[in-house]
């Protein structure tokens, strides 16, 4: 079996989010007995609480290759499955999706492989979720489609289902239009794309770069936030110079910025249990009381600036301007697509660093470092925000980065510094944050200088405005905005449904 789901005529669903992997992961028992669980990712957190408004259905893979099994309920929504072979995984997921999308798209920090190999595997498993999409959704249903391993989708899924509202929302950077012309396959994707009536994105400049991306490539007119795209026209002389001529009817696409947040609640319900705050004091503890702890949580990925940060926090070491005995610095490190040459080289060069700073600064009685090259479960790292006194966020390029959301969240103290890359998404609304520019190293250190001697008052004025942005714009109000101008669009002219 290949995993290709027949579309039918229509499904049950009025609301179906479509994204790479499922809201929920299959773990083994020691028994040997399989079950499920709530994914921890960012992407889960965001949308669980829409989805079960709304008892809607999730359509992904299900994160083991050829893992075949009936759709079923999970927290009030409906789990669809598709299938991924091993060769799926290699070529759309490792390949296409991580290896050429994904550099490509934060800024070229690591070279994009072009393979053809790969981008046919795309555009096959993309069919293959697209096919999924229209046979479980009902008549006039809303479809959220979600990042950018589904690209073709929006387009693939009008083409099989044109009484469908159509959503998208890429939530990694979109590249100027010098480096996304580098991709063989670039007018692919953007026509992709513009098969959504809504495309999200999470900066306004990455609104901008799609746009233009769509004036160059298609010849387009792109009018504040919306995009003209002709309907289908194949009389003669249609184009004049790469321009389309004011012929015929067009359907309007709205592209803008649509900034993802966080369940700010929630995240701050937890810090506040006494059971939390007493692991926090532990976690201090078990540092050796250290009169400041920076904390950096991240995937393992060339994006995150893991490197920049470390040389900056051992050039301060260096010179004496930090010691081990006062300041550590926790670094999560969560493992991420081992598989791939550039996270395997990365691994390498971050364990290396941090062996070198604790073995050249540490005592027997303190490391410099402590780091952890594994996650934790929510819990967990809810006590270590708390314990934190510097949150570093040191991002080459990041769409957004939730991290920071989630220790400005969890700080109900109004303590805690957020020391900020201007080259995150989370820039743009967390203006009260520290904002420096990763690449340049001594920047870097005086603002970790700057943060560690920060008065109490200053930590407690920066953290209440910080806070006070996380939690008027937090994840309900993300979704709702999002599916309020989605819905808008339902209106202009497809079947009425539920949202």
């Amino acid at each position: 079996m290949n995993g290709t789901v027949t579309p039918t005529t229509s499904g049950t669903y009025d609301f179906v989010v479509v994204s790479n992997r499922l809201p929920v992961d299959r773990v083994f028992e020691p028994d040997g007995s399989a079950s499920w669980t709530r994914s921890p990712g960012g992407l889960v957190t965001a949308l669980e609480p829409v989805m079960r408004q709304n008892e809607g259905a999730w359509i992904g893979w299900g994160g083991q290759p050829d893992l075949e099994f009936e759709p079923f309920d999970s927290g009030g929504i409906r789990v669809i499955p598709v299938v991924l072979s091993d060769d799926d995984i290699g070529n759309y997921y490792e390949g296409f999706s991580n290896d050429t999308l994904w550099p490509l798209y934060h800024d070229v920090i690591a070279p994009p492989s072009f393979h053809r190999e790969w981008w046919d595997s795309y555009v096959e498993v993309n069919q293959r979720f697209a096919d999924a999409a229209a046979a479980a959704s009902a008549p006039g249903a809303v479809v959220w489609v979600q990042d950018y391993q589904l690209q073709l989708v929006p387009k693939l899924l009008r083409e099989l289902r044109p009484d469908l509202t159509i959503g998208f929302f890429n939530h990694i950077p979109f590249p100027p239009y010098g480096i996304y012309s580098q991709l063989p396959w670039r007018t692919q994707i953007v026509e992709g794309l513009l098969g959504a009536d809504v495309i999200g994105f999470q900066r306004v400049a990455d609104a901008s770069n799609f746009q233009r991306a769509v004036r160059r490539l298609k010849g387009y007119v792109t009018k504040g936030s919306q995009v003209e795209v002709p309907l289908i026209d194949r009389s003669p002389g249609v184009r004049v110079f790469g321009e389309i001529k004011r012929q015929g009817s067009f359907r309007t696409v709205v592209a803008r910025a649509f900034p993802i947040s966080i369940d700010a609640s929630s995240f701050e319900a937890l810090a506040r249990t006494p059971a939390i705050q007493e692991r926090a004091h532990q976690i201090r503890e078990e540092l050796g009381n250290p009169k400041t702890i920076m904390l950096g949580v991240d995937r393992l990925d060339y994006t995150k600036g893991i490197g920049h940060r470390l040389k900056a926090y051992g050039e301060l070491l260096a010179e004496g301007r930090l010691s081990s005995e006062d300041v550590t610095l926790v670094q999560v490190a969560n493992p991420s697509r081992e598989r791939v040459q550039a996270y395997m080289a990365l691994r390498d060069e971050i364990e290396l660093t941090v062996g070198r700073i604790n073995g050249d600064y540490g005592t027997i009685a303190h490391v410099p470092i402590s780091y952890q090259h594994h996650g934790f479960p929510r819990e967990e790292m809810v006590a270590l925000y708390l314990a934190a006194d510097v949150m570093l966020v040191t991002a080459l390029r990041d769409g957004m980065n939730l991290v920071a959301k989630e220790y400005v969240a969890c700080r109900f103290d109004e303590d805690g510094v957020l020391v900020l890359s201007e080259f995150a998404g989370a820039s743009d609304e967390l203006k009260r944050a520290l904002l420096i520019n990763p690449h340049d190293i001594d920047g870097l250190k005086e603002t970790i200088l700057q943060a560690v001697s920060m008065p109490k008052r200053d930590r407690a004025a920066r953290m209440r405005s910080l806070r006070k942005r996380v939690i008027e714009h937090d994840v309900s109000r993300w979704s709702a905005d999002f599916l309020k101008v989605l819905e808008s669009r339902a209106h202009h002219g497809s079947p009425g449904h539920p949202l």
